[in-house]
């Protein structure tokens, strides 16, 4: 749990955290496998480091077409992982090949609202 925390807070600092507090009314327990299991476990094993997880996640969501809230997460995640800008949008672009345009579209969409968000910050 506690290297599920610190993972989370090192990947996605505060959309993370604002997904697990946005989890402590309805379903508690899913935030603790949140952290258990996705962070505490898979995302901190040896072998990938964390820019080439947050690749992989992104194109994963990209691909998957109908996951834009936890898309627009990981590509934060990316940012802070140090993925550019540039490299997240090739990312996404690149899922045109096998998920087809509109996933591509609504990635960049969601991707273009990350980076406008940030620009306000």
């Amino acid at each position: 749990m506690e290297r599920g925390k610190r993972a989370l807070a090192d990947i996605d600092g505060e959309a993370g955290h604002n997904v697990v507090a946005a989890l402590a009314d309805i379903a508690p327990d899913f935030a603790t496998y949140l952290l258990e299991f996705p962070f505490g476990d898979i995302y901190s094993r040896p072998g990938l480091d964390l820019r080439s997880r947050e690749v992989a996640t992104i194109a994963a969501l990209t691909a998957m077409g109908n996951a834009a809230p936890q898309l627009k997460v990981h590509i934060e995640a990316g940012l802070n992982v140090g993925l550019g800008r540039e490299e997240i949008t090739e990312i996404i672009m690149q899922m045109a090949v096998y998920a087809g345009f509109p996933a591509a579209l609504n990635g960049l969409f969601a991707a273009k609202e990350v980076f406008a968000r940030r620009d306000l910050a």
